[in-house]
């Protein structure tokens, strides 16, 4: 019987995806764990693997074209079987959305039909519904089932990894038996509660209790564009030999393609390197993100220059907009148009900073930034003023008495935040050594949700792209974040006199609903002085 396969959401916040490569073309036969294309989502490119054996009767998005979530991918089935009524839609299998209690179960059922609910579960049978791996979890994704329909599974076992709003986390069992059903297969997603999979004695009928269970709609349900029902039988372009893979386990061939991790994907496209020239270090060849980052360019003329273009001629190109950059703009403008900003700016004398790093990392082993003063200062002023350390509920306004700070890092896509927990009461050495080891997992996407969550208050920083001043978007549900701008050499007037003197400055965004004018400025005047006089953040 053919199965309907359907664009999978392959990161947490991946809402639509693009079909970068075809590996599979119509009539190849495919087995399980065969890759069948390369698809780029919000985070990276990814390898999508057929959880089906048969034969590829269609292909429903080309290559370079973009689809939701859960919309019509391919379709794999018998040799010369006619799929005319699924291209038509009389057989959809999306999912729909059954709240379940989490008491009930913990691994989700992927159901293709629409069926009433409460079947009477067979003895010692146990609905698995999807886990809340994360306190802001609304739906997860099944990246990587690690047990099989027929499988026996005991207690602590680890059933599939889970792709949360954070991270891909494991999900272990808690009841023993055999694996009876798989509801959702690898790489769709499903809500909190929804049926996953079913555990039970083996040999026991539970196709009852799968088709009288509704799943949860992979993440939103919306009224995706219906798949224009093609022939049966269209053209397909095999897949491009320079098609890059982006996934840690490929191998380079000799058919011309090029291997290559996500990330040092992300990272090359980001500087725009020639991969073609890039040497890859990894397993048989393949590129990497060291590859990447130490890579120098051969000695040529050319240069890397703009398009060309006539003069009097317009000429523009297009770029879709990744799902990363898709879910940033949802976020910010959420924090922008819901929270009263207002932003107050200053500019400090840093003379005695620079004269304070420069002696503090003379010490053997002990390297510190001017972030890493700034990060320690606002810790220490925050302490003394909680109502900037709060957030803003809907029916509260929560005073933290503890500070965890997030550090915003760029990554080749995108923002980040991980947090600095208990900064307050870090010295400056470990909150160098916290923010690099953040910032470098940050980059390789290998922040867990617990390095992402609870931040009271948000340091920007630019200075080191040579930014003088900028203003930023509050990081919800803090009350405020910090902008921090470059240090700049200019004429400073001290004493009545023109001296050379280093000043930086910086912008307080505020949230006006937690704080006022005057609670901001206080706050910065307590900054002024650590930041001003370093020394004093060592008593």
């Amino acid at each position: 019987m053919a199965e309907i396969i359907n664009m999978p959401r392959l990161s947490d916040t991946m809402e639509e995806g693009t079909v970068a490569a075809w590996l599979k073309k119509v009539g190849d036969k495919i087995s399980e764990g065969d890759i069948l294309a390369e698809i780029e989502t919000d985070k990276a490119t990814m390898e999508f693997e057929s959880f089906h054996e048969g034969t590829l009767l269609y292909i429903g998005i080309q290559e370079g074209q973009t689809t939701k979530v859960d919309e019509l991918l391919a379709i794999i089935g018998e040799p010369g079987e006619d799929i005319s009524g699924l291209l038509n839609g009389e057989s959809a299998p999306k999912p729909e959305v059954k709240e379940v209690t989490k008491e009930a179960a913990n691994t989700p059922v992927e159901t293709k039909n629409e069926a009433p609910a409460n079947a009477e579960l067979p003895e010692g049978v146990i609905v698995v519904a999807m886990p809340r791996l994360s306190d802001t979890m609304e739906e997860g994704t099944v990246a990587t089932w690690l047990k099989k329909v027929g499988d026996k599974v005991s207690e602590g076992d680890i059933l599939a990894e889970i792709e949360t709003d954070k991270a891909t986390m494991e999900f272990e069992s808690f009841q023993s038996g055999t694996l009876l059903y798989i509801g959702l297969q690898e790489g769709e997603s499903a809500k909190v509660d929804a049926l996953l999979a079913i555990i039970g004695p083996a040999g026991t009928d539970v196709s009852g209790v799968a088709a009288n269970f509704s799943s949860s709609v992979p993440a939103k349900k919306e009224e995706a564009p219906k798949q224009e029902a093609p022939k049966v039988e269209p053209k397909v372009e095999a897949p491009k030999a320079e098609a890059k893979v982006a996934k840690p386990v490929v191998t380079s061939t000799s058919n011309g393609r090029l291997f290559i991790s996500p990330l040092a994907k992300k990272i090359a496209e980001e500087k725009g390197i020639n991969l073609n020239q890039v040497q890859g270090s990894g397993e048989n060849g393949r590129i990497v993100k060291t590859d990447v980052e130490n890579f120098v360019p051969a000695a040529s003329g050319a240069a890397s220059v703009g398009k060309f273009v006539p003069a009097g001629q317009e000429d523009f190109e297009d770029v879709p907009n990744s799902q990363m950059r898709k879910a940033i703009a949802k976020a910010l403008t959420n924090s922008k148009f819901t929270a009263p900003h207002y932003y107050l700016s200053v500019e400090f004398d840093m003379e005695n900073a620079i004269s304070f790093r420069t002696q503090f990392n003379s010490i053997p082993d002990t390297k510190i930034s001017y972030n890493d003063i700034v990060v320690k200062a606002c810790a220490l002023a925050l302490k003394q003023h909680p109502q900037v350390n709060s957030q803003w509920f809907a029916d509260k306004m929560r005073l933290n008495n503890h500070v965890h700070i997030g550090v915003a890092v760029a990554v080749p896509d995108g923002l980040v935040v991980p947090v600095v927990k208990f900064a307050s009461e870090q010295s400056l050495p470990q909150i160098g050594a916290a923010v690099r080891d953040l910032a470098g997992k940050a980059k390789n996407k290998k922040l867990t949700p617990a390095e992402m969550e609870g931040s009271t208050f948000t340091v920007s920083n630019l200075g080191m792209f040579g930014i003088d001043t900028f203003t930023s978007i509050i990081n919800q549900p803090n009350s405020a974040i910090l902008s921090v701008g470059n240090i700049v050499e200019k004429p400073v007037v001290k004493n009545g006199q023109i001296v050379v003197g280093n000043t930086m400055k910086l912008s307080l965004a505020c949230d006006h609903r937690t704080v006022d004018g005057s609670t901001g400025a206080q706050f910065l005047q307590t900054l002024k002085g650590y930041i001003e006089n370093p020394v004093t953040m060592l008593v």
